[in-house]
């Protein structure tokens, strides 16, 4: 019976917690450094559309370049290959003996 209602108490401090951070981020900043903050990541949003680098400098752009060379060769990428994205699989049946299944058969 403690325990319940200890439990109890936990589960509504825990979710007024919650409901106040909530209500926290939905606020305007009232701290000029924090609402520069916010201003940057929404800045910073708008420009990264696409999932391209940010304001990239050729230095980036040729190291990033020089890397995905380098995986390409590593692990048998090449042209037309788009080594950013995520790999698809595909696993084929094995091929089964049928002497094995005839005696898997006879067996049971």
């Amino acid at each position: 019976m403690l325990t319940s209602s200890l439990l109890g108490g936990l589960r509504a401090a825990r979710s007024s917690v919650v409901i106040t951070r909530n209500l926290a981020a939905a606020q305007k900043a009232t701290d000029p450094i924090q609402q520069l903050f916010l201003d940057k990541i929404r800045e910073y949003k708008q420009k990264s559309v696409g999932g391209k680098l940010v304001e990239p400098s050729p230095a980036i752009e040729k190291e990033l370049k020089t890397e995905l060379e380098k995986l390409e060769r590593q692990y048998g990428g090449g042209s037309g290959v788009d080594m950013t994205s995520f790999p698809s699989f595909k696993f084929d049946e094995p091929k089964l003996d049928p002497i094995d299944e005839v005696a898997a058969q006879a067996k049971k």
